[in-house]
């Protein structure tokens, strides 16, 4: 199968695919692929049985090939990825022995309607096991396709910035693409706020997306080499990928035991970073999703930042796009992030922050406890 590679999405209340799937995260941890139509790639640590069971049943009509597709046929595909590549080896046979047992009962024989169809697999695999980021997606129409992305709109990456306050940064990210445009703005952020005695990032509608973001953050953020989170990735994808991501100054090799990857997320300081003292807090809701929790998780086991807000949204196990028959396509976690101190990620938890405020108020709460008034707080489009 032809693989979209990317680094992790989730969200909740997800109202289309895009609202789950980020773009891919760019060198220096560049996605691995195969090119075969029975494989997964992986993308950063990123990637995926065919049974013989026969069912009888009126045919699927994708819109995106027009092409009639068997339930059989797309049942069969997704239990194959899920057995040989699902994160936890263990649930990934019972997530592919439910579908199968579903399908020879014919549960999906009577599903004609992609996007039900879709539901229900999505459903009957949550009901198996719980997984912030696996999912079914029916395909979408031709008509909303960006090139090079399959058929998805582009999200924002940058919602807002400015000085809110006096020396008081703000940037509110909506997903972390690591396209070279969104760096840059983030570049240009870093210089103009270079002076900040406080920075606020916001995370309360970040969808998720790859490390490149986070790692020009981080580079201006810390004085000194730190380790920040692990990342394990089963090594049955690895090995079938052909190779891991190049190890280079922020993800680096670990001993690991032989069913994964392991690879520890470490940040490099910049050589003059420019905010090694001023105060960070992160601004976190129950829609806080995925890289962004990584990011969440990162700045709070090494107390670089106060988290203000909500417990995250908790989708902690990363992986990659697997296109399947007829237009539908599906997430399928391959590794897991988490806290070296503790062995303990956030899938299904969240990260809980650190001061407790309903959403909607951490920013207040955010600008109340580094003392600026709401007199003295700035305008920034965007925000409110």
């Amino acid at each position: 199968m032809a693989v979209r590679p990317v680094y992790k999405h989730a969200y909740p209340a997800a109202k289309s695919k895009e609202d789950f799937l980020m773009p891919p995260a760019p060198a220096p941890t560049p996605p691995l692929a195969r090119n075969s139509r029975t494989s997964l790639a992986t993308a950063l640590a990123s990637l995926l049985f065919a049974g013989a069971v026969a069912l009888t049943a009126q045919p699927v009509r994708s819109e995106a090939s027009a092409q009639p597709v068997a339930p059989a046929g797309l049942v069969n595909a997704l239990a194959r990825e899920l057995a040989d590549n699902f994160v936890l080896p263990d649930v990934g046979a019972r997530y592919a022995a439910a579908l199968q047992s579903r399908l020879a009962s014919g549960a999906y024989a009577g599903i004609n309607d992609p996007e039900a169809l879709a539901r229900t697999l999505t459903s009957d695999l949550q009901a198996v096991a719980k997984d912030g980021h696996l999912r079914v997606f029916p395909p979408q129409p031709a008509a909303s396709a960006q090139p090079g992305h399959g058929s998805r709109p582009r999200l924002t990456p940058i919602l807002a910035s400015g000085w809110i306050a006096d020396k008081v940064a703000y940037i509110d990210f909506g997903v972390f693409p690591g396209d070279p445009d969104t760096l840059k703005q983030l570049d240009a952020f870093i210089a103009e706020h270079a002076g900040a005695s406080t920075l606020i990032i916001d995370a309360r509608h970040h969808h998720g997306g790859g490390l490149a973001e986070m790692d020009h953050l981080f580079a201006q953020m810390f004085a000194k080499e730190t380790p920040l989170v692990v990342m394990d990735t089963r090594a049955a994808v690895v090995a079938r990928s052909g190779g891991v991501p190049a190890d280079g100054p922020w993800l680096r090799p670990a001993p690991a035991p032989d069913s994964v990857v392991r690879r520890v997320h470490v940040v490099t300081p910049a050589a003059h970073p420019v905010w090694a003292r001023t105060k960070v807090i992160l601004l976190t809701s129950g829609k806080t999703a995925s890289a962004a929790e990584h990011l969440a998780l990162s700045l709070k086991r090494t107390g670089r930042a106060t988290l203000v807000g909500e417990v995250t949204y908790g989708a902690g196990n990363f992986g990659g796009e697997v296109d399947l028959p007829g237009g539908f396509t599906a997430f399928v976690p391959v590794g897991r992030t988490y806290d070296p101190d503790t062995g303990k990620g956030w899938e299904g938890t969240g990260v809980a922050p650190d001061v407790a405020v309903p959403a909607d108020a951490a920013l207040a709460k955010a600008l109340e406890m580094i003392g600026v008034r709401p007199d003295q707080r700035r305008p920034i489009a965007g925000v409110s």
